[in-house]
């Protein structure tokens, strides 16, 4: 599971950030954290703090597992939609070799279409899920296309002719392949969304396929549809197209492998060599048993400082929740900043114990929560550009059971965007009362990353099902709700008095700082990620308006009130412990919902509280947030490693961090491109 950047938490009404080591030879006011922007996205960089500090074959480790994290770039781009690859490819080819005038407005639109297609991993919004309206006219792409040297457009798709009449529908058609992802209720989840997980499958035929594979007997049981396309043969029989070395995206898969062999030879420990070796089985076999004893071994592993994930992991992608899209994190241990972490693992029992669920539903026996604050050092796939601030694994319920779960904090991410953010008066925009701003100047970091901090390594963790329940029972709701359990638990637990006694906070001023933000962004600034006129789709956001929709109308205006002053809205926590009170009482609800599988009650909640926009509201929010010239989303650049030698001795591993964005989408175009434009 992700903890996705929390929308206008990471502003720079955030401070309180402790002091981090900078790139050689700059300063923390001079490195230059955002190095583009464009349409409604800024593009930063990260430092990787502290790489210095590692061993020779630690940075080895990092070089090795950062290239196995670029070669699958091109499995996510055409998971997200069949034709992406074909897409990109043509928009690159005319990037590089079109030989009219670049000086023209039109050209300048193109050049921003293709930007926003590198970053979303294809021609759809990562966050709305809608497809890009292209700046530029059909017949202007026609002028492009003509004017740039046949040889550089893809030749494996076809020829240029087909190409050009199977790509242009899917750019210029609004009404063709409009949704990645339709989470609407009454209607085909997967005739109406455009990923590529079904080839000519109905919502009926996939649910019952997958529903004929489960034995609700088993206590282990697979994530049936993981790793593979369900497809229709002409004989119209369902069959799955495995992602494995010699399967579908083996040429990806083996380039993949090969990075991982390189890097089980300078594991960091014995456990790591040997679960890098079960993932290598599992690429190679295609075998969900393998994921399962890869991450078996992978979640006990709480000695080795690089660590990684790489695969097919999370679900949020496949409106049924089954199928999971590539990714990859390299990242080594914050030791210091891991400390707070240890804490709350070592008290994880504690906080189950006086969790508000239902005793029936709370884990008498916690097993293997750990939790670590990390560097990342390289993203990949679905992690990049845009990245979560968290992350959770894995996500098998009956591992979490038996064998725990392994949480981490990616807080040189979470600074990049404090530091990236600083002075962008959205606090004064925004935040009403002074006291509130005061208490987030102080303590929003240590709460945001506390915050993130109890999600993944607690709230994910807690709870168990009740017997005969799978855990997919909430099909196309079971993201946003498992998204919305792990915040209330986060939440609810940020503002205990043990927080205090344990040195976690040193004051609830802390819990209050979170609080004040978490409702304000649920209920109105994360709404300046929402095009007027839209709902919310995006499981993270659509949590964050249920929390905040549920507690507000369940408060009665006791709680949370909207206050109206010169003539702009804002939000404001008059009860603080009342509130406290509402998230305990609204994870006890969630809880249930998941531990019984309650479909139903599951769905009313999510349709009720977080999907439907107040378009007033909206209005306003976007037309405040517009004055600020901000962008709403966030994403990153990756550094750059390099060996350096001494002949055919590798001495060293340089970092260095570029500012081309556009430079180093087109240098993995060409260098990290393996797979054929049509799977």
């Amino acid at each position: 599971m992700k903890t996705i950047a929390k929308m206008m938490m990471m502003t720079g009404m955030i401070s309180g950030m402790a002091a981090c080591q900078t790139a050689p030879g700059t300063t923390a006011d001079s490195f230059r954290w955002q190095v583009d922007r464009f349409d409604d996205i800024k593009v930063l960089r990260y430092q990787v703090e502290d790489f210095d500090s590692l061993s020779l074959d630690q940075k080895l480790l990092v070089y090795y597992l950062s290239e196995a994290a670029l070669c699958g770039r091109d499995i996510l781009f055409d998971q997200n939609f069949r034709y992406n690859l074909p897409v990109r490819r043509t928009l690159e080819a005319i990037y590089e070799g079109y030989t009219g005038d670049r000086a023209t407005a039109e050209y300048a639109a193109f050049e921003k279409y293709l930007k926003k297609v590198w970053f979303a991993n294809g021609i759809h919004h990562h966050y709305s899920m809608d497809k890009f309206t292209p700046g530029f006219s059909e017949t202007y792409f026609d002028a492009l296309v003509a004017a740039t040297p046949t040889e550089l457009f893809p030749a494996d798709f076809g020829t240029q002719e087909e190409l050009i009449a199977t790509i242009k529908p899917a750019i210029f058609d609004p009404a063709l392949y409009a949704k990645r992802v339709n989470l609407d209720a009454g209607v085909d989840l997967l005739l109406t969304s455009a990923e590529n997980y079904y080839d000519g499958v109905t919502q009926a035929e996939a649910e019952a396929f997958y529903a004929a594979m489960v034995d609700t007997t088993d206590r282990q049981p697979i994530s049936y549809g993981l790793n593979g396309q369900l497809a229709k043969g002409n004989d119209g029989k369902l069959h799955e197209r495995v992602w494995k070395s010699g399967g579908m995206y083996g040429p990806a898969i083996d380039k993949i492998v090969s990075w991982l062999e390189k890097a089980a030879a300078v594991a960091d420990s014995p456990v790591q060599k040997e679960y890098i070796g079960e993932l290598i089985a599992y690429y190679r076999s295609g075998d969900l048993k393998d994921f399962d004893r890869y991450n078996i071994l992978w979640v006990g592993d709480n000695e080795s400082k690089v660590d990684f994930v790489n695969g097919f992991i999370e679900t949020y992608g496949d409106p049924l929740g089954k199928k999971a899209s590539w990714e990859a994190n390299v990242n080594f241990k914050n030791l210091e900043a891991t400390k707070r972490t240890d804490i709350i693992s070592a008290n994880a029992q504690w906080f189950e114990d006086h969790s508000p669920i239902d005793p029936q539903f709370r884990k008498s026996e916690v097993k293997g929560v750990s939790a670590k604050v990390i560097t990342v050092a390289i993203l990949g796939g679905d992690c990049f550009p845009a990245t979560p601030i968290g992350i959770n694994l894995p996500n098998a319920d009956w591992i979490r059971r038996d064998y725990g779960s392994k949480s981490v904090t990616i807080e040189n991410i979470t600074r990049a965007y404090v530091e990236a953010a600083k002075g962008d008066g959205f606090a004064e925009e925004f935040v009403m009362r002074p006291e509130d701003r005061e208490r987030m100047e102080k303590w929003g970091s240590l709460a945001d990353n506390l915050h993130t901090d109890l999600h993944e390594c607690l709230g994910h963790g807690s709870g168990q099902l009740a017997p005969g329940v799978r855990g997919d029972e909430l099909k196309n709701y079971g993201s946003t709700l498992e998204e919305a359990r792990a915040d209330l638990f986060a939440l609810y637990c940020l503002a205990d008095p043990k927080m205090v006694e344990l040195g976690l906070i040193p004051t609830l001023d802390v819990a209050k700082a979170e609080y004040a933000k978490y409702i304000m962004n649920g209920l109105m600034t994360q709404l300046t990620r929402i095009q007027p006129g839209k709902n919310v789709e995006e499981s993270h956001m659509r949590n964050r308006k249920l929390i905040a929709e549920w507690c507000y109308e369940n408060g009665a205006e006791k709680v949370i009130r909207k206050v109206v002053k010169g003539g702009n809205t804002y939000v404001v926590v008059t009860d603080f412990d009342g509130l406290r009170k509402l998230f305990g009482e609204l994870l006890k609800e969630i809880q249930r919902i998941k531990s019984e599988g309650d479909f139903v009650a599951g769905q009313t909640l999510v349709e009720t509280y977080g999907v439907k926009v107040d378009p007033d509201l909206h209005k306003e929010v976007l037309d405040r947030y517009a004055k600020l010239d901000l962008a709403p989303y966030a994403g990153f650049m990756n550094p750059v490693y390099t060996l350096l030698k001494d002949g055919d001795r590798v001495i060293d591993v340089k970092v260095e961090y570029p500012e081309d964005y556009a430079a180093q989408m087109m240098d993995y175009s060409k260098n990290y491109s393996f797979l054929p434009s049509k799977n």
